[in-house]
């Protein structure tokens, strides 16, 4: 048994309660100033205050003290929504839309998902698992000690079980915990275009038995949006899903308020995601039915959208998850600091309420907060040290990373500049 010491932090942490943080909650953290903690087997022994972590200690052997040298100390971030498992980049379609093509343009004329589909179909698994390996390890060095990926890009059943098995290869090659989401609906392909019923039941009668059988996913999603899924099909998609045991997410009000955060709601979906264009009483539905709101400022900030309205959100009492949606097309970013400087200043956030999206509420999102997503005894160890003062040091110090050490189960796994 390794036992670590470290000293001299000052220490920001959600503290959980055993339920994700909403309302005035949402900015709920313990700050220790003088702040030290103790590390054992990998696990979080004591945290706090110096001089009581000092007296836990003593009745410890410790092999190692770290000197913090009184930098910021948070819990490692959660990315609970990304779709960086892809084979190639679509940095041309990123032009189109900076001269006026919008998003659902391209989709429609066989470009954006379609266009990473084709990719990676024609793409090896080693190959595949090159790329995303890749962008994981730059997340890990962004300070991302957990992270979701979803499938999706092969919209068959061969491409998509190819995708998972990549996935789960980052989750055991890595320092990263990994959940895997299935997301065959992610749209129609392009050989069911005039029969998307039929590409549905294929989801449901051949895919999800495969990836039943397959054992990585951990949940399904769906894009429910114009041009994309109707309520209808997205509704039959999750409750699919469901009797395969797979928790529910749903892509919702992306482009369109169609009412993906009712169906959210009403299907007790653990989170819906995006959410730009949801309206007021569907919002309402999801802070009464606790689904929490994953939301990627990102992709508002790459389509050149309005954010979406956070505010109103945590005044419903939504718990609010944080994000970078890093995927080819929409938003190409595996950074969690770009994405929590975005949100304090784009969307009103405090950096309290960030932290708290970024870390224990996004662990909610992907059923992890029992080990992950703030720092409290028997957790694991997993946490950052940040060049700062406090949380708000990632929209003070915009454009870079402030991370400087990245530690997972107590282990020193990545450093910033």
């Amino acid at each position: 048994m390794v036992t670590k010491l470290f000293l001299n932090a000052r220490i920001f942490t959600p503290h959980d309660e055993g339920y994700p943080l909403a309302g005035d909650k949402q900015g709920k953290v313990k700050t220790f100033n003088n702040g030290a903690l103790l590390v054992s087997n990998g696990l979080v022994k004591a945290i706090g205050d110096r001089d009581d972590v000092l007296k836990a200690a003593e009745e410890e052997t410790v092999n190692m003290e770290i000197d913090c040298e009184n930098r910021l100390m948070i819990p490692g971030f959660v990315d609970p929504h990304t779709h960086l498992c892809f084979a190639a980049r679509r940095e041309e379609e990123f032009g189109l839309r900076l001269n006026g093509a919008s998003y659902m343009e391209i989709h429609e004329k066989g470009g954006g998902i379609l266009s990473s589909v084709r990719s990676v179909r024609e793409t090896s698994e080693e190959e595949l698992y090159t790329e995303t390996l890749k962008n994981a390890v730059s997340a890990l060095c962004h300070g991302t000690t957990t992270l979701e990926i979803k499938s999706g890009y092969g919209l068959d059943t061969q491409n998509e079980l190819k995708m998972l098995r990549v996935i789960d290869s980052i989750g055991r090659d890595t320092p990263l915990d990994v959940v895997a989401t299935f997301m065959g609906a992610h749209a129609v392909p392009e050989e069911y275009r005039n029969d998307p019923d039929a590409f549905i039941k294929m989801v449901e009668e051949e895919m999800l038995p495969a990836v039943s059988d397959q054992g990585i996913a951990r949940f399904i999603d769906v894009f429910c949006e114009k041009g994309v899924f109707t309520i209808e099909q997205s509704r039959r998609i999750l409750e699919a899903g469901r009797k395969w045991r797979l928790g529910l997410k749903i892509h919702a009000d992306e482009v369109n308020d169609t009412g993906g955060a009712g169906l959210a709601a009403e299907t007790g979906s653990v989170s819906a995601e995006h959410l730009l264009a949801a309206g007021e009483e569907n919002l309402a539905s999801m802070g009464h039915a606790g689904v929490i709101a994953n939301i990627l400022p990102g992709t508002a900030y790459s389509l050149k959208k309005p954010y979406a309205d956070v505010r109103k959100m945590i005044s419903l009492g939504v718990p609010v998850a944080l994000a970078t949606d890093c995927n080819p097309g929409s938003c190409f970013t595996e950074s969690m600091p770009f994405i929590i400087g975005l949100a304090i200043m784009m969307m009103d956030m405090t950096p309290a309420e960030a932290l708290v999206a970024s870390t224990l509420n996004s662990a909610y999102a992907v059923r992890v907060a029992d080990r992950a997503g703030s720092l409290q005894v028997n957790k694991q160890a997993d946490f950052l040290i940040i060049d700062g003062e406090s949380p708000a040091i990632f929209a003070y110090h915009a454009g870079v990373s402030p991370v400087k050490e990245v530690y997972k189960l107590g282990e020193l796994v990545a450093q910033g500049e």
